[in-house]
């Protein structure tokens, strides 16, 4: 994605509005399609497109209460089927010496998004510099990972001290290849679903802000 100023499809100013604090939090999306779908179900949460692999985090606010990575994923393990979410509770790299981010209140996100009727599972999230398939998938999912993308791991260095999740919609996984005929109908659905996460979104953001995230964290909205 490239953007020289104004106003990019996803709503997001340019210029030096970037560096101004931000209330709430800030939904961080890869890909267009993932800002404009998520955008749908939020009425006053700032949407920035981060470009693949997360190249254009330089876009992102200075202050903000959190920044929450959005859109689709790759499951790693068979209990995430397409269409499901992963919040993840922590965020992992592939790189050596790299340590895991915590997550902020990632049950009670999970929570949020079940009490809207999505599935909502929480667990690690591993960030690739590329499409996982076959051997390291597995590879992957025993050491502990269960979703792969290619943009949280950038964006929780980008944020530093401040708080970070990560909500991803489960469009490929074992058994259901990202090169089949079949993404194109898992696609659309998973468009669906993240059109949907908006609300428990800005619940959670509130939450968060009081100071409440710790009210539900042991509750069994947890590993599924």
């Amino acid at each position: 994605m490239n953007f020289t100023g104004g106003t990019d499809p996803a709503g997001w100013p340019g210029g030096d509005e970037m560096d101004a604090p931000m209330l709430g939090p800030v939904v961080c999306a890869a890909l267009g399609i993932e800002a404009r779908a998520v955008r749908r179900g939020l009425t006053r949460t700032p949407v920035v497109v981060v470009g693949y692999r997360a190249r254009r985090a330089d876009r992102l606010p200075a202050a903000c209460a959190a920044l929450v990575v959005a859109g689709f994923g790759g499951a790693l393990d068979e209990r995430l089927r397409p269409g499901d979410v992963l919040v993840a509770d922590e965020i992992r790299g592939t790189g050596a010496g790299e340590k895991a981010v915590p997550c902020a209140a990632p049950r009670l996100l999970a929570e949020e998004l079940i009490r809207d009727g999505l599935s909502a599972q929480v667990g690690p999230l591993v960030t690739t510099g590329h499409v996982v398939r076959g051997a390291e998938r597995a590879l992957l999912a025993a050491q502990g990972a269960r979703l792969a993308d290619m943009e949280s791991a950038v964006v929780a260095e980008r944020a530093g001290t401040l708080p970070v999740a990560a909500v991803r919609v489960v469009v490929d996984g074992p058994g259901h290849p990202l090169r089949h005929p079949g993404i194109v109908r898992r696609g659309l659905a998973g468009r669906r679903v993240l059109a949907r996460i908006g609300p428990a979104l800005e619940r959670w953001s509130v939450l968060l802000v009081r100071g409440e995230e710790g009210t539900s964290e042991g509750s069994a909205a947890g590993r599924a």
